[in-house]
């Protein structure tokens, strides 16, 4: 794990998401559906790769509920 990536935390409002299913799609070693309500994260990024996925679907999501925090 690089350093870059130690203090990051990645985090779903299941107040904002509506369930589009976009970070899942995009990001599925990251985030997976919680029953059939809402996107949950299952594991933080442990490489370069995978957080700048997080990131991206951080700002792809149309409701902002993915928080990226470095």
């Amino acid at each position: 794990m690089s350093e870059d990536t130690d203090n990051n935390t990645v985090s779903v409002n299941p107040d904002a998401c509506i369930g589009c299913g976009m970070c899942v799609a995009q990001c599925n070693e990251i985030f997976k559906f919680q029953g059939n309500s809402y996107a949950e994260v299952i594991k933080q990024p442990e490489t370069e790769q995978e957080l700048a996925c997080a990131k991206s679907a951080s700002l792809d999501c149309p409701t902002g509920a993915i928080v990226v925090k470095d």
